[in-house]
């Protein structure tokens, strides 16, 4: 993969119809309308069962999947590379929650590989518009036990103890693995996760699935997995300043940051050792990456992967612009490691 003719990768839309689903996904993204709803859409997946297709530059018409195992460092960046065994470590979607999504919890590493050979889910949702009064669960109220779960699971009263947010647009939330969730009807969001499809449903309102059937719940594995500790607060809590990248979430499994921008902005990110995965949420750009000059549009509600090895570039703005950057901070690993071998090599 020679850096000169390397571009920041854009993906064919990968839409997922669903029960809760609407239409706001196809009307933002300029595309014909589906006939059944369509709750999310794929951004940049290397999930085996819907893995994305590249629309841009020498490796269009290829699947990301393919191409990260033909350059694994080019794209993922070494330490990620290494520490993954050359498999991109992040999903990120758009959901348009036009009905209320099913309570649900996703189970953590150690869980998953036990029961599924995968990776566990942790997630963050990025509030990009909601309507009035719109809420979503997110964590207990207060906590119960496992008989009560069970209780509120037979009798459909599971809500009744779940903490209940209302929501704005820039709202954050951070949803580690075993942190019972559901989006409600009203909300547009950005979704940060692990490469990962494993959800277990807990309570789904009684109603039949896209078949016409009832979906299945996941009670025994969502018991297990669960988490019935209570936080006193629950949302994401971040200062959020025009042109500047604003450090909104840092956590074991990925790094968030937001930048609004009307102005040309350089973020040089090679230090991370990590691919950058940029969601647009407001307006449009193009990306100028500096060690080759080449440009790629992006336009609001679209998202893109910038691999690691080209992470220094610029943001040309058209208007105002709002982009969701994720990605894996090395660094700060590299920091912690570094911090415990003097901790270690001070106690002798």
């Amino acid at each position: 993969m020679e850096n000169t003719n390397i571009l920041p990768l854009l993906f064919e839309p990968n839409l997922h119809e669903t029960v809760w689903g609407g239409d706001k996904l196809c009307q933002w993204k300029g595309l014909d309308a589906h006939s059944l709803p369509v709750g999310e859409s794929w951004e940049v997946s290397a999930v085996p069962s819907s893995i994305n297709i590249i629309t841009n530059g020498p490796f269009a018409g290829r699947d990301l999947v393919s191409l990260i195992e033909e350059y694994p460092i080019e794209i993922l960046g070494a330490s990620v590379a290494e520490k993954y065994n050359n498999k991109l470590p992040l999903l990120v979607k758009f959901i348009d929650a036009h009905r209320d999504l099913s309570i649900q919890v996703h189970p953590n590493d150690e869980m998953a590989k036990r029961v599924h050979g995968k990776f566990g889910k942790s997630e963050m949702w990025y509030v990009i518009d909601a309507e009035p009064g719109a809420y979503l669960y997110a964590g207990f109220s207060h906590e119960i036990n496992q008989d009560e779960y069970r209780r509120r699971i037979a009798d459909g009263t599971i809500t009744e103890v779940l903490a209940k947010h209302e929501v704005k647009a820039g709202d954050v939330f951070y949803l580690p693995a075993g942190r019972v969730h559901a989006i409600c009807s009203g909300i547009l969001l950005a979704e940060v996760q692990q490469s990962s499809d494993l959800t277990y449903r807990i309570f789904d309102y009684n109603r039949p699935g896209m078949d016409g059937k009832p979906r299945e719940l996941h009670t025994d594995l969502a018991a297990e997995a669960l988490d019935f500790h209570v936080e006193d607060d629950y949302r994401t809590r971040y200062v959020e300043v025009d042109n500047r990248a604003n450090s909104v979430l840092s956590t074991p499994y990925f790094s968030v940051r937001v930048v609004d921008t009307e102005e040309p902005f350089h973020r040089d990110l090679i230090k991370y050792d990590s691919f950058i995965i940029s969601m647009c949420l407001k307006g449009s750009c193009k990306i100028r990456i500096r060690s080759n000059g080449q440009e790629v549009e992006l336009k609001e509600g679209y998202s893109c992967l910038i691999p690691a090895v080209i992470a220094d570039y610029d943001i040309l703005p058209v208007g105002n612009c709002k982009l969701l950057d994720a990605y894996i901070d090395n660094k700060q690993r590299d920091l912690g490691s570094a911090i415990s071998r003097f901790l270690h090599l001070s106690k002798k």
